[in-house]
């Protein structure tokens, strides 16, 4: 449970309590869990009548060009930004899954934390599906990341380990969290988006409550040193990823001038906001867990996360 306290890896009782939590998530995902291959209509045609994500959480809303566009270009320009978002969600569920695996090579198969771990890279290969198949039928193109992030995340994926690994794991998921619990709930967004939204967000919370605990169990035994420069590297991960979030070329594929488009979203203030809101929770987590040093909190101010 991410709240609690918990003790050193050589204590006596830590492994049983990390086998207990991954026996829960364990029995929670074979009560409920999704085939995205069945449960989201794929058949159905698009409805360009509906937006791909909720109006308030574009870019643009709230700036004059959101105001000068019809409501059919702000329906383009959300299904557009949602499978941008959803390009970028299966870029790092590559990332999180080659960490995950790397974490529990060559350990016990056996041991619940693992067949944890394991399940959860099989709920990862499922998203990252079904993200593609809703960015396809949003009419999107493949958003990919600047070649910059992609290095970074390819030496990311490479070296973090511990609680650098499993924070940067959180912080991408639960800043998807919020948004897309806003998504699912809204009627004006079109219906198997909705349904993509409600399936990641009851599986990524079992993804999230591991990451919290493993953070924290790693973090135990860490020195000042290392959770001085882990902090860091959580921080510019945290800061590649929502920067990544949504690609520029988005906004000419809805039909926008890019370079105005680009220039307003940059200093959309409403955006900003709706970001550290949907970040508060995280923020205080990191904070209880010593990650908020004076040079991570350069990058998660320039992200806009808190």
């Amino acid at each position: 449970m991410a709240g609690s306290t918990v003790r050193p890896e050589n204590g006596a009782d830590a492994r049983p309590r990390e086998d207990h939590l991954a026996q829960r998530l364990l029995d929670s995902s074979a009560r409920l869990s999704y085939d995205p291959a069945t449960e989201v209509d794929w058949e159905t045609p698009l409805d360009e009548d509906f937006h791909g994500a909720s109006p308030e959480w574009s870019t643009l809303y709230g700036t004059p060009y959101w105001n000068e566009l019809t409501e059919a270009q702000r329906k383009e320009l959300t299904r557009q930004e949602a499978a941008s978002v959803a390009s970028t969600g299966i870029w790092f569920e590559m990332i999180l899954q080659q960490m995950v695996l790397r974490d529990i090579y060559a350990k016990d198969p056996t041991d619940e934390t693992v067949q944890w771990a394991l399940t959860e890279i099989a709920d990862e290969c499922r998203h990252s599906l079904m993200f593609a198949r809703g960015a396809k039928k949003l009419r999107a193109p493949a958003y990919r990341p600047h070649r910059v992030a992609v290095e970074l995340g390819r030496a990311f994926k490479t070296v973090a380990f511990g609680e650098a690994a499993y924070a940067a794991i959180l912080v991408a998921e639960e800043v998807l969290d919020v948004m897309q619990r806003d998504w699912m709930r809204d009627e004006r967004v079109v219906p198997f988006v909705r349904t993509i939204n409600n399936i990641h967000v009851v599986e990524e919370s079992r993804h999230m409550k591991f990451a919290r605990d493993e953070t924290r169990r790693h973090l135990a035994r860490a020195g000042r040193t290392r959770r001085t420069i882990h902090a860091f590297v959580i921080a510019v991960a945290a800061y590649v990823i929502v920067t990544s979030m949504v690609h520029p070329e988005v906004y000419a594929n809805a039909g926008l001038d890019e370079e105005r488009a680009v220039r307003e979203a940059k200093t959309n203030e409403h955006h900003k906001a709706m970001m550290r809101s949907s970040c508060s929770g995280l923020m205080e987590f990191l904070s209880s867990c010593g990650l908020l040093t004076k040079p991570a909190l350069v990058f998660y101010r320039r992200a806009h996360l808190i």
